[in-house]
């Protein structure tokens, strides 16, 4: 079956020839940064949906972080890849937020998103990168927050251990990330077959990454993971792993 996934690979990466070009010509992120936020807004409302009790029981964890600061401070979350927001109604009340995204056509729909939820701050926005957040400060932060957001970025271990930096001690990083499919179904299959169209139009998106294991050697202290499977909208994103690490 090798044979055939390579033939049809193949041919998904002559039909997305044209994005190749633009973006080896370095038109293709311009234009698809602007397009992205609106195709995210789109998606949020039923993200949300399918996986509103996920998000409410891990954030529901989030407030234990701020047991190290006094009663009436702010618990302070940076989000990696925030996005529009899609996590802000499953914040606890009266938290204060750092957005931080490569993509700045985000920030408008952020905090259209504050607006919307009423009961968290946005602290500010930041345009960054995951493996490089010189702007926040080191052991700042009581929790850092990334959902499906892993995925995309180029060098995992090294986002980690810049949230790790971050984190003040004994803060929590809280995930959602979906992974591979199990190597012996067809989904895998898919997912490796579209990959090369996938990269394009999912924002630079690994179908494929293996994000668990980047987890588990990460310098976490305790590491609480789970597997779960959850029907997306696009079933090659239905397998996640979920939980927190403690630094």
């Amino acid at each position: 079956m090798s044979w055939l996934r390579s033939v049809l690979r193949c041919l998904v990466e002559l039909l997305v020839l044209p994005a190749t070009i633009l973006c080896y010509a370095g038109l293709w992120d311009p234009l698809y940064k602007r397009f992205f936020p609106h195709l995210m807004c789109s998606f949020v409302a039923d993200i949300n949906r399918r996986m509103a009790k996920v998000k409410k029981e891990l954030f529901d964890e989030l407030p234990a972080f701020a047991a190290s600061t006094p009663t009436a401070a702010p618990l302070n979350v940076l989000e990696v890849g925030c996005g529009t927001g899609a996590n802000f109604p499953f914040y606890p009340w009266g938290c204060k937020v750092t957005g931080l995204d490569p993509n700045p056509n985000f920030e408008r729909f952020l905090r259209r998103s504050v607006a919307d939820s009423g009961h968290v701050e946005l602290e500010k926005f930041v345009v960054g990168s995951a493996e490089d957040m010189r702007q926040v400060a080191s052991g700042s932060m009581d929790a850092v927050v990334c959902t499906l957001v892993l995925c995309s970025v180029p060098d995992i271990d090294r986002a980690l251990s810049e949230i790790l930096r971050v984190l003040k001690p004994g803060g929590g990083f809280f995930f959602i990330e979906h992974v591979a499919a199990a190597k012996t179904g067809w989904l895998h299959f898919f997912q490796h077959v579209v990959q090369p169209a996938w990269r394009y139009f999912g924002d630079g998106c690994s179908l494929t990454c293996d994000t668990e294991a980047h987890l588990e050697k990460a310098k976490f202290s305790k590491l609480h993971l789970k597997h779960i499977s959850e029907p997306m909208a696009f079933r090659l994103i239905n397998d996640h792993v979920v939980g927190y690490g403690t630094k």
